[in-house]
């Protein structure tokens, strides 16, 4: 007898079984999209009703009636507290660029902003520079830099910028990489080690949805910008786990970035970053962990009685007992710098600056780029032959008493003065010169670079703004964790006789006036200007606030800069 012959398919045998897979498939499935969809919706109807602000690096706006994009005062909010985030200053980008423009982004934190006063960054020196020696050029030097930030906030930053036909970025960055946004020394977010993690909270952030969770979150809190002192419970030690990540993590912003760079067709100098060795004391130092009792005690005897006979200029003695102290404690940060000075005044220049940047690699306040940052900026550039190192920390090297940097160049801890400023921009011009199409490159005017005195007339770097940037130092210097220096009076004495300067207003009101005429389109002058002229002729300080406005409809008096 045959058997039956089934007519059903293998396809209709299995539906049941494709049928329950595919139901339970659509579960997890609906779990993702659900809450993405709903999250979409969310985001089309806060920004439908205007809630939150853009968190792009620019904004659309008009310059003398012609369109063009200025800076976007919320940017930073991502990587900062409601209430406290930082600005950059005022920049414009003509939306069309001018036929022999070269375009420059300037890029980084603090130094590259040009604190204490960002009328004489080095960004301001080298615009001066590249006039002078190429007057058929037309230089666009953009500072786009914001206080406080790190790479963290430069890479979509300069994704925003790469889409402004830009020539080159110059890239200053890596002192706030522990103290600044998601880093583990930081106040302002949560820290955390992951790159991807970091990114995606970065990128939620900058929605709306994330601003309006933000605000909410904070209620009444009313969060307030304290500078360097708020951080002073965020100590990191130099062999804390913490640090390996925030150098991966950097080396991969930095790679990341010039690789927008590169695919905009621009060119990239990345610097590395100059530190103040011999007149920075460390900010904070902290024992080893595990230290006894006995040997605490031992330590601070030896470290008193040296410290007594270093201030009697007993060096060689005080020496021996500083380093029979670092036998008992070598990760004592401001030791070291004890050592250090004993050193220097027994002309062990070598050992001396060997010890100069152990005590800044040891400072538990990393408010200074220690030596493993200069390390991978160094590296990221020996990797890739299309970026451009500027070595900063070679450059004051080389220009400073025995190779180790001071107060010479620097104001404070990482801030230069006009010196400093004058000397990278110098170093930046040469390599710009050499990056130069050949037919802007053979337009130059003259064979040296223009010498810090004409640079300064150029800026109406008068002695009136020496002494009052001075002054704005000396105020950052009366509050922690300066205050809390080895050397802190030694540093307010140095910068109170530059800010006591004598000068003569009728000088200062012809230096203004000739540096205008020479380039009457430098809004910044004519601001600086203004600040002069406003306790003696408001009428005429109000024209020159006019003439300062950096593009339509800003406000009279840009918020980075404030009456003396």
């Amino acid at each position: 007898m045959s058997l039956p012959v089934s007519t059903q398919t293998t396809e209709e045998a299995s539906t049941p079984r494709v049928r329950h897979w595919r139901r339970w498939a659509a579960i997890p499935m609906t779990a993702i999209l659900a809450p993405a969809l709903l999250l979409v919706v969310a985001e089309i109807g806060l920004r439908v009703c205007g809630v939150g602000t853009s968190s792009a690096a620019t904004r659309p706006c008009t310059d003398q009636g012609r369109p063009a994009s200025c800076d976007n005062q919320s940017f930073a909010a991502p990587f900062f507290p409601p209430g406290m985030y930082r600005e950059p200053r005022p920049y414009v980008i003509p939306a069309r660029k001018a036929p022999g423009t070269y375009r420059i982004f300037v890029m980084g934190e603090s130094v590259a902003w040009g604190d204490p006063d960002p009328t004489y960054g080095f960004a301001r020196y080298l615009e001066v520079m590249l006039r002078q020696r190429f007057p058929g050029t037309k230089f666009e030097v953009i500072n786009t830099s914001i206080t406080a930030i790190n790479s963290y906030a430069l890479l979509p930053m300069i994704q925003d910028l790469a889409l402004y036909q830009p020539d080159l970025f110059i890239i200053y960055t890596g002192s706030t990489e522990v103290v600044g946004p998601f880093g583990p020394g930081t106040v302002l977010t949560p820290w955390d080690s992951s790159l991807r993690v970091v990114r995606g909270k970065i990128l939620f952030n900058s929605t709306r949805l994330g601003q309006l969770i933000a605000k909410v979150s904070a209620g009444n809190q009313k969060n307030q910008w304290r500078g360097m002192e708020m951080f002073l419970d965020r100590q990191v030690r130099a062999d804390s786990p913490q640090l390996a990540p925030v150098y991966k993590n950097f080396a991969a912003n930095l790679h990341d970035i010039a690789a927008v760079a590169r695919r905009a067709g621009a060119q990239i100098l990345i610097s590395t970053v100059a530190t103040n060795l011999k007149d920075c004391a460390p900010f904070a130092s902290l024992h080893r962990e595990g230290i006894r009792q006995d040997d605490l005690n031992s330590w601070d005897q030896l470290v008193q009685r040296g410290a007594a006979l270093e201030s009697t200029g007993s060096y060689p003695e005080a020496l021996k007992l500083y380093l029979a102290a670092a036998e008992i404690d070598p990760q004592y940060a401001e030791l070291q710098f004890r050592i250090a000075r004993c050193l220097w005044a027994l002309g062990d220049f070598a050992g001396a600056k060997e010890r100069f940047l152990r005590a800044q690699d040891l400072d538990t306040l990393r408010f200074r780029a220690d030596s493993k940052i200069n390390e991978i900026i160094r590296d990221v550039a020996a990797r890739d032959t299309r970026v451009g190192l500027v070595d900063a920390a070679a450059i004051v090297a080389d220009e400073s008493p025995h190779g180790i940097a001071g107060g010479e160049l620097f104001y404070e801890h990482v801030h230069m003065n006009p010196r400093g400023n004058y000397l990278l921009a110098r170093a930046l011009f040469h390599k710009i010169a050499g990056l130069l199409p050949p037919a802007l490159r053979d337009s130059t005017v003259g064979d040296d670079v223009p010498s810090e005195e004409d640079c300064e007339r150029l800026l109406a770097f008068t002695a009136y703004d020496r002494a009052r940037v001075a002054s704005l130092i000396l105020r950052k210097l009366e509050r922690p964790p300066f205050t809390n220096q080895l050397n802190h009076t030694e540093e307010v004495q140095r910068l109170k006789r530059q800010a006591e300067v004598s000068v003569d207003y009728g000088e200062m009101v012809a230096e203004y006036q000739w540096a205008i005429h020479q380039n009457p389109q430098d809004r910044l002058l004519h601001l600086n200007f203004g600040f002069l002229l406003h306790r003696y002729d408001p009428a005429a300080a109000e024209q020159e606030f006019r003439a300062a406005l950096p593009y339509d409809n800003a406000p009279v008096l840009c918020n980075w800069r404030k009456f003396d």
